[in-house]
C-alpha cells in the first residue's frame, strides 16, 4: 500500500501500484487534464509512470520548471512523426532539445525546401489536434538493433548497436511512429500547443566530417502561443540587430578567410573599439589598477607550469624556433604572475591589482566562430589581484560594487549572479576549494545579492563567479568573471613577506568586467540595434549643407567639435538635404546638424537626432557644450546644457 507523499507535506495512500496520472486524477479532474509528467523521488517520469512503494511525487504541469525541455522533446518525436509520413524514406537520427529548442537530423534523397517545413509543421499541427496517445514500453538491445534494421533506419540500429549487450532499452510510440528514446515525454500529443519550425541546416552524422552529412531541421515550442508568439519576435528582433549585418552596414569591421576568427577593425569600428578601451583605462585607474603590457608568445613550459597547457594544450597555438617551443598566450594570467614575482613583495604591497588589455589566441573551432563574438584573436579587459587570504572577500566586493558601475555606463541594469564550484578535474586541496568558494559565496551575501549555484562548472583552478547581462529582448551574455585562485600562485612560486617575517604564498583574483572587447563591442552594437550612446558612437555628428554657399561654415563648425574632442563629419555633396539626413539617419549617427543661410548668418545650426527628433537651432557654443556634457555622463544626464542654457 503505497504512501505518495505530495510537495505540500500531505500523503495519500493506495491500495496497489499507482501511476503519477492516476494520482493527479484523485486530486482533481483539472490536474489531470493539465498533467504533463511528474517528479517522483527526485526523478522525471512519465505520468504513466507506476508508484509501487512510498515515494514523494511532484505533479508537472506547464507552468512547472520541468514543463518546457519536456514539451520540446515532445515536439521533436512529433517532428519525426511528420517527416515520415510526408517523406516516408526519409531516415531519422537524432532529436535532441537543445537551449532554445530542438533539432531533428534526416536522411533524405533531396534537399528539404523553406516550402517543405511549412508542409512539415502543418502536418504537426494536425497530429497534435489529434490528441494521439504517447506509449512507453522495453526492449532488448539485440531485438532493438533487429527491429530498427527491420524498418530500415540504420542510424537507429547504428545507435542501438554501439550500446552493450543485454541492456534493456525504452521505446515510445506515438501512433504510426515510434522512436527510441529514454524519455519521458507527454501523455499524449494535444499537450503540443505552441511550436515553429525555424531554420534549416546540415550536420554530420555524430559531428564527423567523414560519415554522411545529414539534413537538421531546427524548432521551438513552449508552453502556450503566447510565449511562442514573444519568442518569435525576439527572434526577428535578433535577426534585425545581428551584429554583422550592421557592422557590414556601417561599415565598422570584417572577417575573411585568410585570417579566421581574426578582426579586421575598420575605422568607424577601432573608433567604437578605442573609446571602449579609453573607458576601461580611466576607470581602472581610479580603482587603483596598474596598468601592465605582457609578451604575446611565452615558452610552453609556462604554460606546464600553470597547468594550461594540460588542460588547453588543444587550443593553444604553438610555434617552435630555436629548438625551443613557444605558445602564443591563450590567457594572461601565468604572466601576470610572472610581473608579481620581480622583486620582493611585502603584506604592505597588497592588494595589489594589475590589468591589462591583453591580447590573446585561442584555436576554437571553425564552426564555433561567430562574427566576432567567438574569434580565435581577442583582447581581454583582464585584471589580477593579488592579495592576501584576509583581504578576499572585501576585494570581491569591490569588484562587484565596480562591475555594477561599469555595466551601468554601458546601459546594462539587470545582472545575473552565478557561482561555478569545484570541477571534478582540477588542481589545489579540498580545504582551498571549500575556503575559495566560501569566500565568493559570502562576498554575494554581503551585497544582499539573489544567486545561482552551478556545480562543477568552476575552473580547474579555482571557483568562480559569473556576471552575465540580459540585454533588451531578454538574452543573457555571460561576460564579467570573479576567480579566487589559491594554487597558481604557488605554482609560479610567487609569495610576500608577512607581517611575521614569514614568507607567504598570496591568494590570486582573476577577474574581467567585459570579457573580451571584440565579444563586448557585439554585444553593444547588437542591444542598441546599432544606435550606441552618443559617448560610443563611431561618428557622433555629421554637419551637412543645404547649398555650396555654407559650406565654408559646415566645415567651420566640424573643426570647432573636433577641436574639442567629438568624432564629426561634414556633407557637402551636391545632394539635396532631405536625401542626406535619411542616409546618415541609416547610419545611426546620433546628430544631424543642418546649416543653411540663416544659421550661417546667426552662426548656429538645427540640430535633429537619428530619431527624428528636432531639437531646433543651437548657437555653435550650446551645441559644443551640450554633446560634451552628454558625452561626459555617458548619457544619463542627456541635454541638460539646453536646459541651463
Amino acid at each position: 500500500m503505497p504512501v505518495i507523499t505530495l510537495p505540500d507535506g500531505s500523503s495519500r495512500q493506495y491500495p496497489s501500484a499507482v501511476s503519477v496520472m492516476d494520482v493527479a486524477a484523485d486530486i482533481g479532474p483539472g490536474l489531470a487534464k493539465a498533467t504533463l509528467a511528474g517528479v517522483v523521488d527526485g526523478q522525471l517520469v512519465d505520468a504513466s509512470h507506476a508508484m509501487e512503494a512510498d515515494a514523494t511525487l511532484a505533479v508537472v504541469t506547464a507552468k512547472s520548471d520541468e514543463a518546457l525541455p519536456l514539451l520540446r522533446h515532445s515536439t521533436a518525436h512529433l517532428l519525426a512523426q511528420a517527416v515520415k509520413q510526408l517523406f516516408p524514406t526519409a531516415q531519422v537520427s537524432i532529436g535532441p532539445v537543445i537551449e532554445d529548442g530542438f533539432y531533428y537530423d534526416f536522411d533524405y534523397e533531396r534537399s528539404f525546401t523553406p516550402e517543405d517545413l511549412q508542409t512539415i509543421e502543418a502536418r504537426m499541427k494536425e497530429l497534435a489536434a489529434q490528441g494521439i496517445k504517447i506509449e512507453r514500453s522495453t526492449i532488448g538491445r539485440d531485438e532493438a538493433v533487429e527491429y530498427f534494421s527491420g524498418l530500415g533506419e540504420k542510424y537507429k540500429a547504428e545507435i542501438v548497436d554501439s550500446i552493450p549487450s543485454g541492456e534493456i532499452l525504452s521505446l515510445y510510440r506515438q501512433g504510426d511512429f515510434t522512436d527510441l528514446c529514454r524519455g519521458p515525454h507527454v501523455p499524449d500529443t494535444s499537450h503540443l500547443k505552441a511550436f515553429k519550425l525555424t531554420k534549416l541546416a546540415g550536420a554530420y552524422w555524430r559531428g564527423d566530417s567523414n560519415n554522411a552529412m545529414l539534413q537538421r531541421i531546427y524548432g521551438t515550442a513552449f508552453a502556450n502561443p503566447k510565449e511562442l508568439k514573444t519568442y518569435l519576435h525576439n527572434l526577428a528582433e535578433a535577426e534585425k540587430r545581428d551584429h554583422r549585418r550592421i557592422g557590414k552596414q556601417q561599415d565598422l569591421f570584417h572577417l575573411q578567410d585568410e585570417a579566421p576568427g581574426m578582426v579586421f577593425w575598420h575605422p568607424k569600428g577601432w573608433a567604437i573599439y578605442r573609446a571602449v578601451e579609453g573607458y576601461m583605462r580611466e576607470q581602472q585607474g581610479l580603482h587603483g589598477y596598474e596598468e601592465i603590457r605582457t609578451p604575446q608568445i611565452v615558452d610552453l613550459s609556462l604554460w606546464e607550469r600553470s597547468g594550461h597547457a594540460d588542460k588547453f594544450g588543444e587550443n593553444m597555438f604553438t610555434v617552435q624556433t630555436d629548438d625551443r617551443q613557444y605558445a602564443i598566450k591563450p590567457m594572461n594570467c601565468p604572466c601576470h604572475v610572472q610581473v608579481f614575482n620581480q622583486g620582493l613583495k611585502s603584506y604592505r604591497d597588497l592588494p595589489m591589482r594589475l590589468a591589462e588589455f591583453g591580447s590573446c589566441h585561442r584555436n576554437e573551432m571553425s564552426g564555433a566562430l561567430h562574427g566576432i563574438m567567438r574569434v580565435r584573436g581577442f583582447t581581454q579587459d583582464d585584471g589580477h589581484i593579488f592579495c592576501t587570504e584576509s583581504q578576499v572577500q572585501s576585494e570581491v566586493g569591490i569588484f562587484i560594487d565596480f562591475l555594477h558601475a561599469i555595466y551601468k555606463d554601458f546601459g546594462f541594469d539587470e545582472v545575473i549572479y552565478r557561482l561555478s564550484t569545484r570541477p571534478p578535474a582540477r588542481v589545489g586541496s579540498d580545504e582551498a576549494w571549500d575556503k575559495a568558494e566560501k569566500a565568493l559565496a559570502d562576498a554575494l551575501d554581503a551585497k544582499g545579492l539573489d544567486w545561482q549555484e552551478l556545480p562543477g562548472e568552476g575552473a580547474f583552478y579555482g571557483p568562480k563567479i559569473e556576471f552575465s547581462l540580459k540585454d533588451c529582448i531578454g538574452r543573457v551574455w555571460q561576460c564579467g568573471t570573479m576567480q579566487v585562485d589559491f594554487s597558481m600562485p604557488g605554482r609560479l612560486d610567487a609569495s610576500y613577506i608577512d607581517e611575521h617575517g614569514d614568507r607567504q604564498i598570496p591568494v590570486m583574483l582573476h577577474r574581467a568586467i567585459l570579457g573580451s572587447f571584440e565579444r563586448f563591442i557585439g554585444i553593444l552594437i547588437e542591444n542598441s540595434a546599432g544606435k550606441l550612446p552618443l559617448w560610443l558612437a563611431p561618428v557622433q555628428a555629421v554637419v551637412m549643407n543645404i547649398t555650396d554657399k555654407q559650406s565654408p561654415f559646415v566645415e567651420e563648425v566640424a573643426e570647432v567639435l573636433q577641436n574639442s574632442g567629438l568624432r564629426v563629419q561634414t556633407d557637402v555633396r551636391n545632394e539635396k538635404i532631405g536625401f542626406k539626413i535619411r542616409e546618415w539617419t541609416l547610419q545611426r549617427v546620433p546628430y544631424l546638424l543642418v546649416a543653411g543661410d540663416r544659421e550661417v548668418e546667426s552662426r548656429s545650426v538645427a540640430v535633429r537626432t537619428r530619431d527624428g527628433k528636432d531639437l531646433g537651432v543651437l548657437t555653435l557654443e550650446e551645441l559644443n557644450l551640450m554633446l560634451n556634457r552628454e558625452v561626459a555622463t555617458r548619457g544619463h544626464a542627456v541635454n541638460t546644457a539646453i536646459q541651463e542654457g
